[in-house]
């Protein structure tokens, strides 16, 4: 007896059933929407430029952090010319002050976990405990 038949319906079942949520998105003509963020509005630069940030910004903080803690290197100076902290809490948090508005949207929306708030505590809990 040969169960090749049924294997392959099974098959076939299986992988319908498990793309059926992309199937249905196409055929409707959705698409997932990136999160719409509250940008600051005290700053009018970024350490540097949006599309960068967009990307990379994980890049920038990972090298930030090997400079300050390996080189003891604190300072980085902006395509503008400008001198920033080398900082997530004390630079980045001071214009994007609500972690829930700006990083949790795009961390949620690309599914990634980022290890920032192990160590580093958001401004708002440095106050409360300093009280």
């Amino acid at each position: 007896m040969s169960d090749r038949g049924l294997i392959v319906g099974g098959l076939v079942l299986f992988l319908g059933l498990v793309t059926l949520p992309v199937w249905y998105n196409v055929a409707a003509g959705r698409t997932a929407k990136p999160p719409e963020l509250t940008l600051p509005t005290q700053a009018k630069s970024c350490v540097a430029p949006v599309e960068y940030m967009r990307a990379s910004h994980m890049d920038l903080l990972m090298t930030w952090r090997d400079d300050v803690v390996r080189q003891g290197e604190r300072t980085f100076v902006g395509l503008d010319g400008k001198t920033y902290a080398k900082s997530l809490t004390g630079t980045c948090m001071a214009c994007h002050v609500n972690r829930a508005e700006f990083c949790d949207r795009c961390h949620d929306y690309a599914a990634v976990t980022p290890t920032c708030w192990e160590c580093h505590l958001e401004s708002r809990q440095v106050q409360r405990t300093a009280r």
